[in-house]
């Protein structure tokens, strides 16, 4: 795993325990508590920023959104719990990852660059796909015990078109950064790098 991914990762983790001390149950009271720290802690964060400078600013202003992003989508599926709210934090901590990879990019230039963007590009694509096909199986199975045995045959047909859309979008964007790393590259050794990359993900 290279180092981006690891950034993302650990970003990506330290989101989603952002709002691990909340209660599984909770009166309106303990809700609108909760939102109200919510929106403290970011006020606090975005303060801190204040005294960096640079693009160590913008990482820390992207990295206090994408917490109050994920504590606020976390918030709902515990005080309204569903698939569309699970749906959210999912999505929330992608965006959140790739909000903050994407700004840390901007430390590197040139290919370096380019390749930086586009693996946090492959990484919020593979996380919004899981989230996505998360939903969807959710929803097919939901289906699955509610209906008939032919409720079941289209469940299964729906989760398998899921699972083949995901693989698609997944294996486009692990090819955008093959293809990206090849432009560092040129003549012979460049063309020999986009033809390995077009075989590789069956472009």
């Amino acid at each position: 795993m290279n180092k981006l991914n690891l950034t993302i990762l650990s970003a990506a983790i330290c989101l989603a325990m952002s709002t691990g001390a909340i209660a599984a149950t909770q009166t309106k009271a303990e809700y609108e508590t909760a939102k109200a720290d919510i929106s403290t802690k970011y006020k606090a964060d975005k303060t801190a920023c204040g005294s960096m400078s640079g693009n160590a600013k913008d990482i820390c202003k992207e990295e206090a959104k994408g917490t109050e992003k994920v504590s606020k989508a976390e918030l709902e599926a515990i005080h309204s719990p569903s698939e569309k709210h699970s749906y959210n934090v999912r999505m929330a901590k992608a965006d959140a990852a790739y909000s903050i990879a994407k700004e840390k990019c901007d430390d590197a230039a040139g290919n370096t660059k380019d390749v930086c963007r586009k693996e946090a590009k492959s990484a919020f694509v593979k996380a919004k796909e899981n989230a996505k096909l998360a939903e969807k199986t959710a929803d097919a199975n939901t289906t699955a015990h509610e209906k008939t045995v032919d409720a079941n045959a289209t469940a299964n047909e729906k989760k398998t078109a899921a699972r083949k859309d995901a693989a698609t979008e997944k294996r486009d964007a692990e090819y955008a950064v093959a293809k990206e790393k090849c432009d560092a590259m040129a003549g012979d050794a460049k063309t020999a790098c986009v033809k390995d990359a077009k075989t590789r993900y069956g472009q």
